[in-house]
């Protein structure tokens, strides 16, 4: 498909300098583009190659000043990457509207209900009394258990599973291979030594317009929901618990973990491979920085902590300058107990 400036900056609220006739058909990065694709500049670092990129067409911020000329059109809007960012979405959504209907093999229990445009992947399994919204997509390979609800436009891609009785949001996307649903970790110990499993008999809520990572897995509740909220965005291979709650849009980097019942606020910021041990509370807007083990709440908004155990993170700055000066500081110990040593000898 082809697009000219006009219409692109009409879809982006952009500002045409240039030809406006100027058409793409595929988009590449600003210093690789060639005649024909779309590039962006939002980063300062790669302004050299504004003047001699290839691409036809380049989205830039206003206030972008030309220190020579440029061959090609410039969209200018307030905020580039912003901008960028929806169009690729639309673009995204024009070729998903072009993907409808279902694909065999597929298994589709009777009791099933599917909405209007929904597109259903081969080798996909929709169980007994699942409901399926409009123009939802189920790639490949996809397993729904009993009772499971998915809504409007939200996209399931190949490999997901989600188990009985879980609800999905609208406009959600779960990427390859994530597990939502599956058991908690709950296990009793006996007086033998050996552990009970205690059965998880709640289900797992993810709000709308969030988004889930790669490989990532969701626990059930034992009893009630496991509630991911709205907006909320988790990254691949993320672990959430049993009766954990992550708040509206927070996001959660790669590799992190997230013990049972703990609940994240709302705006919450947790960077990658951090732990946070279960029943805590997480204060809203709260920032977690990567690899940190999170043992206590934090129950100050917009607090931030770093370490493992993690504690201030001002603190924790402060205590990594002492460290790095700890070499001079025992040279300068040394040498006054060398001076002490002296006077009490020459006192003597």
């Amino acid at each position: 498909m082809q697009f000219s400036a006009a219409q692109i900056a009409q879809l982006i609220n952009g500002k045409i300098e240039g030809d406006p006739n100027a058409s793409v058909g595929s988009f590449g990065k600003i210093e690789e583009a060639v005649k024909g694709q779309l590039a962006f500049l939002a980063n300062p670092k790669y302004e050299e190659h504004l003047y001699t990129t290839g691409a036809s067409i380049i989205i830039v911020n206003e206030s972008q000043e030309l220190k020579q000329p440029v061959n090609a059109t410039l969209l200018r809007v307030p905020d580039a990457y912003t901008a960028f960012a929806s169009l690729l979405a639309a673009y995204q959504e024009i070729e998903a509207q072009q993907l409808t209907g279902i694909q065999e093999p597929a298994y589709i229990s009777k009791t099933a209900q599917i909405g209007d445009k929904a597109f259903i992947g081969a080798f996909a399994y929709l169980s007994d009394g699942v409901v399926i919204g409009n123009q939802v997509k189920i790639h490949p390979q996809v397993y729904l258990g009993k009772n499971v609800k998915i809504g409007d436009n939200t996209v399931l891609h190949p490999g997901v599973k989600i188990y009985h009785n879980c609800v999905i949001g609208a406009n959600v996307t779960i990427h390859a291979g994530s597990v939502i649903g599956g058991d908690g970790f709950g296990f009793a110990p006996q007086a033998d030594g050996t552990f009970k499993k205690v059965p998880q008999i709640g289900n797992v809520v993810v709000e709308d317009y969030v988004e889930i990572g790669v490989n990532s897995a969701i626990d059930r509740a034992t009893i009630g929901s496991t509630i991911i909220r709205k907006g909320a965005k988790l990254d691949n291979l993320i672990q959430i618990a049993h009766n954990v709650e992550v708040g509206h849009y927070t996001v959660i980097a790669a590799q992190a973990g997230v013990s049972g019942s703990t609940k994240i606020g709302n705006g919450a910021m947790i960077g990658g491979q951090a732990g946070i041990v279960g029943h805590l509370q997480i204060a809203d807007g709260a920032r977690i920085n990567a690899q940190s083990g999170v043992t206590k709440s934090i129950k100050t908004k917009g607090g931030a902590v770093t370490g493992s155990p993690a504690y201030d993170y001002t603190s924790a700055l402060r205590s990594q300058v002492v460290s790095r000066n700890l070499p001079e500081m025992e040279k300068r110990l040394k040498e006054l107990e060398e001076q002490i040593k002296q006077l009490l000898a020459e006192k003597v």
